[in-house]
């Protein structure tokens, strides 16, 4: 028996505008966001003042430019048309105005904000950067969507700010835009420049540069679950996570540009969120901000020191990135290893630029973290543990591998096995239970026995049980109740995209399934119940806007039927996904949606998929298909993701999620075999 069906439109059983209108059942876990309000206090004369009345000068430029510069600009947006540079400083600087491509979404993501006529001006600041290191001269990009701006049209502040480690635009008194340089303007003599008078009322300019006094804005909140930091080209990068103290802590490496700032470097750093209770979060300031041109942070884990409750956070410096290695005090690091089995402490004294392990330290428990500058082994992407026994571990990773244990953090590390794990991306321990568990970064899963020799991990992916679903970096924690949640991020049009946040579960034979956490559920709109014959395939309106669907799957015999579901935009059927469910194979895939069929095989991470990617990819040997299941699937859509975030929960022991670049999801298309749908329901997400 073989069935096929639709759902009834939903604007037969409730008005839109009631939907729109109604009250939410629930609330939503949020974010308290550290908002800031940003000055700069003159506290010296500028050294050089444009007009419009006097819109041309010239100045004496100094040396001490190297070290910092603050422009300060006030802008008039009312007769904004084309391109126009407004500010042009030559060699040195020039302040654009133009209209973007509204398909443009490239590093900088501008179409995330728009104009309500669909045009996205920007506004952006060119530095020109010169590397006495590599004698190289590069432009470096900062700007903003004037979309974002809460009044485009009329005056506004902008400030310009390098400061050396970072060059930054701010507006209207909020952080906008920054990069993170590699190099320094070139000052030298006389210098000159000039501002448009049509744009520009006032130009100034700081040499040194101001400094930067932030004060606490208005309070902003956001939902938890998939949220990106503000800002049109900010994402979540690699996730680290502990439970200490009573509060979760999740640690993620702030990204821009999907991994292209400081000239594709990635100029990565880790910034921190809190909670005690799962539903009210509080965002902290950076555990380890960028204090050097030639830091480039990568991956690490949180760690509490025993013999003093020390929240710690470990992280490794990429400087191979910048630096030759050579140039780095890593040689020296494995030389230290090689002639005496054990790793060394290095300081910033040291010949070389540091690179490899480091950690900062939390000055009150929860976060005021600073760091130690203090450099214990060569990995670049360390992952520091107590194991159950209480023994100081670390997993190397980037540039190192094996587990090593050392007495304290700074007395040396020895290598327990050389060559387990491989020297992957960032790999994370956690026992569970009966169990031992080492995550491999983006792919990778070994177990064995708690009781057993670290010699027996076995590789879970091999035998199709691992739990990946598109997230990416997993960090698994225990919390009280013996709850286990998984932190990790989904990749947007390259590295970083939105924060993802799961609830594991564990089967008898140690086997880790996934679900959606109940505290994190994003809030809707309340559902509604669609009924009616489900006859045929087809297209059931959902206008584009973000929801959440539910449905119990009732298969005609055991272990048989199949369901599909597409998700198409309003007209063009080629970006437009499937979510298949195969009862028979105990599989569930994304694929691009076929017609009139269901869509293609697709391979799992055994079988060498690409699950990482969070686009097409198949998981297997599913649980809980052996009678009625439920389904649920939460689609999120919103400007700055350009796309539709696709995230589904399978008999609420298995979780996958995709991302679909460019998809507006405006209809659905339910198909089946052997199978009924039951008590289906949909509602919208709340903002």
């Amino acid at each position: 028996m073989k069935h096929s069906f639709r759902l009834i439109a939903l604007s037969l059983l409730i008005p839109p505008a009631a939907l729109h209108a109604a009250e939410s059942l629930q609330s939503a876990a949020t974010i308290q966001l550290r908002t800031e309000s940003w000055h700069f206090n003159a506290a010296q004369p500028a050294h050089s003042t444009l007009t419009a009345q006097a819109p041309q000068a010239e100045f004496a430029a100094t040396a001490t430019a190297n070290n910092g510069f603050t422009i300060k600009l006030t802008v008039d947006l009312n007769n904004f048309a084309g391109e126009k540079t407004i500010l042009e400083m030559p060699e040195v600087l020039r302040v654009c105005l133009r209209q973007h491509d509204p398909l443009d979404r490239g590093r900088q993501n501008y179409p995330a904000f728009a104009m309500p006529d669909g045009t996205v001006p920007v506004l952006e600041a060119v530095l020109t950067l010169h590397d006495e290191g590599t004698a190289k001269t590069r432009e470096m990009t900062i700007g903003i969507p004037l979309a974002m701006l809460e009044q485009p049209a009329g005056a506004h502040e902008v400030v310009l700010h390098f400061s050396g480690p970072r060059w930054t635009l701010y507006a209207d008194g909020r952080l906008l835009d920054n990069d993170f340089p590699l190099g320094y303007p070139r000052w030298a003599g006389r210098g000159t420049w000039k501002l448009d008078p049509a744009y520009l009322s006032q130009a100034a300019l700081f040499v040194p540069a101001l400094t930067p006094e932030s004060r606490p804005a208005c309070t902003a909140t956001a939902p938890v679950q998939y949220w990106t930091p503000p800002g049109h080209n900010t994402w979540v990068g690699d996730v680290a996570t502990i439970f200490h103290d009573g509060r979760y802590h999740v640690f993620y490496l702030y990204d821009r540009r999907h991994h292209a700032s400081k000239f594709g470097k990635g100029a990565h750093y880790f910034e921190h969120l809190s909670t005690a209770d799962f539903k009210t979060w509080t965002e902290h300031e950076a555990a380890t901000p960028l204090e050097e041109q030639w830091e480039c942070i990568g991956t690490g884990t949180p760690f509490v020191v025993v013999e003093d409750g020390r929240l710690c956070l470990s992280y490794g410096l990429h400087s191979e990135r910048i630096f030759a290695d050579q140039d780095t005090t890593r040689p020296a690091q494995l030389r230290h290893i090689e002639q005496h089995g054990i790793s060394a402490v290095f300081d910033r004294s040291a010949p070389g630029f540091p690179a490899g392990a480091t950690y900062s330290i939390s000055g009150d428990g929860v976060a005021k973290f600073t760091k130690t500058w203090k450099f214990f082994h060569p990995a670049r992407n360390p992952s520091i543990y107590r194991d159950p026994g209480g023994k100081l571990r670390m997993l190397a990773n980037h540039g190192a591998k094996g587990m090593w244990e050392a007495d304290s953090l700074d007395s040396g590390w020895r290598c327990l096995n050389p060559d387990f794990p491989p020297g992957g991306d960032c790999t994370f321990f956690f026992r569970w239970g009966g169990f031992d568990y080492i995550i491999g970064g983006f792919r990778d899963l070994w177990s064995k026995p708690a009781a057993a020799p670290d010699t027996v991990y076995q590789d879970i992916v091999a035998q199709g049980l691992d739990f990946y679903d598109g997230s990416n970096v997993p960090a698994i924690s225990e919390i009280p109740g013996g709850r286990f949640l998984m932190a990790a991020w989904i990749p947007i049009r390259g590295w970083g995209g939105p924060l993802v946040i799961r609830e594991l579960l564990q089967h008898p034979d140690g086997r880790i399934g996934s679900k959606w956490m109940s505290e994190l559920a994003p809030a809707t709109q309340p559902p509604v119940t669609l009924a009616g014959q489900f006859a045929a395939a087809e297209p059931f309106p959902v206008d584009g806007v973000s929801f959440r669907l539910d449905l119990l799957v009732e298969p005609a015999a055991a272990r048989q039927g199949r369901l599909g579901i597409a998700f198409l935009p309003e007209q063009d059927a080629a970006n437009a996904c499937e979510l298949q469910i195969d009862v028979d194979s105990l599989r569930a895939q994304f694929a691009p949606a076929a017609a009139p069929g269901f869509a293609a095989r697709q391979k799992s991470n055994r079988q060498g998929g690409d699950v990482r990617s969070a686009r097409d990819y198949a998981i297997e040997q599913l649980t809980g298909l052996d009678q009625p299941f439920t389904l649920s699937v939460i689609v999120v859509q919103n400007p700055k993701l350009g796309g539709a975030l696709i995230d589904a929960e399978i008999a609420g022991q298995r979780t996958m999620l995709s991302y679909r670049p460019d998809l507006a999801v405006k209809k659905l298309v339910f198909r089946a075999e052997d199978v009924e749908p039951r008590k289906v329901q949909i509602a919208r997400l709340k903002n």
